[in-house]
């Protein structure tokens, strides 16, 4: 396979898309205390620290921690939200679980495969919930319309309002200042849940595919002869190049292990676990990108453009199959890992086993190595 090289242009816009991408989620992260307008944030975890204070939140991520104050609304998409601070809006989350263990002055809706009311907790509003299971052990000071397959109301339960349900209820129901009304309308959660925790996983998926696609065109644009290299690796021997990926997962971190055990060793440890975390990442857009050059490379088609984006996608896609997508991710990435492994090591032995092969020359002989005649003067 072969690239051409790219231009001075080319890279240097490929570059900055990739910082000011790759440096949108850090900086939503690091956001300063009290700032103006909705905060919104997108990454794997999304925190508003203690003592943060913002003056509301949208949010995608796979998990959201609202561990400080927000003064206006939350609205959550992630595998799992948890208010453990003080939201003195409303809150709107759909997650994998949900989890309310702090105070909510407005009102909250949920959609999940869980939610949960801790005691201590409060909600100032309403609540209105679909969900697989929910557990109420906090008070809920407006109406309560939740349908889910069990309701369970603990202990420390407090509904001022009515609540009405849809599912199986247990519990005390004494706990509800109001009218208690089974209301077969209203959709249980569990007919819910399962199309929430895909959900969750799917905005993660794609997050992840935005930045292995940046890290991905940048190897592409910046290395375009190595990457060749790298796929053609995985082409034409693809179970010697697993198993050097699989020795190289395996050997890499017992090596670090080995070193940290030396006190000077530590420093070169850290440094190196962060150097391997790099080279997973790389080992895994290469992995994909290599496999669907390969295969594209069956029906003629020769583009490192659409063979990473193709192999992003079908990596994506493979991480929502369950139980086969990611032993075929894992796969795919030894593959990635073993032919960046050997696409490295392989110029430097080249170079080594070309200085061995040539042999020294006599003592009292110039010229050519291998002539048969003496030097003359």
């Amino acid at each position: 396979m072969s690239f051409e090289e790219p231009s001075r242009a080319r890279i240097a816009v490929v570059v900055v898309l990739a910082a000011l991408v790759c440096a949108t989620p850090v900086a939503a992260a690091t956001a300063p205390v009290a700032q103006t307008g909705t905060d919104v944030r997108i990454g794997a975890t999304i925190v508003v620290d203690e003592g943060e204070t913002v003056e509301g939140l949208e949010a995608i991520g796979g998990t959201i921690l609202v561990e400080g104050t927000v003064t206006g609304d939350v609205e959550a998409v992630g595998g799992d939200v948890r208010i453990d601070g003080d939201v003195q809006g409303d809150v709107d989350a759909v997650g994998g679980t949900v989890t309310i263990g702090g105070d909510v002055g407005g009102d909250v809706g949920t959609a999940a495969g869980s939610l949960e009311i801790l005691e201590g907790a409060t909600v100032g509003g309403t609540l209105s919930a679909g969900a697989a299971t929910v557990t109420i052990d906090g008070t809920v000071v407006g109406d309560a319309s939740v349908g889910a397959e069990t309701i369970r109301l603990g202990d420390n339960a407090a509904l001022e309002g009515d609540l009405r349900y849809g599912g199986s209820l247990e519990g005390d129901t004494d706990a509800v200042a109001g009218e208690v009304e089974r209301d077969s309308s209203i959709a249980v959660g569990s007919d819910l849940a399962p199309t929430i925790e895909p959900l969750a996983s799917w905005v993660v998926a794609l997050y992840a595919f935005a930045l292995n696609l940046l890290l991905g065109a940048v190897l592409l644009a910046l290395f375009p002869r190595f990457s060749a290299g790298v796929a053609d690796r995985v082409a034409s021997n693809p179970v010697r190049t697993g198993l050097v990926g699989l020795g190289v997962l395996v050997g890499v971190p017992i090596l670090l292990v080995a070193t940290a055990i030396t006190v000077i060793g530590i420093p070169l440890t850290i440094v190196g676990t962060f150097a391997f975390l790099l080279v997973i990442w790389i080992g895994i857009v290469y992995g994909r990108f290599a496999v669907a050059a390969a295969l594209l490379s069956l029906a003629g088609v020769e583009n490192r453009w659409l063979a990473l984006v193709v192999g992003l996608l079908g990596g994506a896609v493979l991480g929502q199959i369950p139980y086969v997508g990611d032993p075929l991710n894992l796969l795919i990435f030894l593959l990635g890992l073993g032919a960046l492994a050997s696409t490295l090591y392989g110029p430097r032995r080249t170079v080594r086993e070309r200085g061995q092969a040539e042999p020294e020359p006599e003592p009292g002989y110039e010229g050519d190595v291998g002539s048969d005649e003496p030097a003359t003067d």
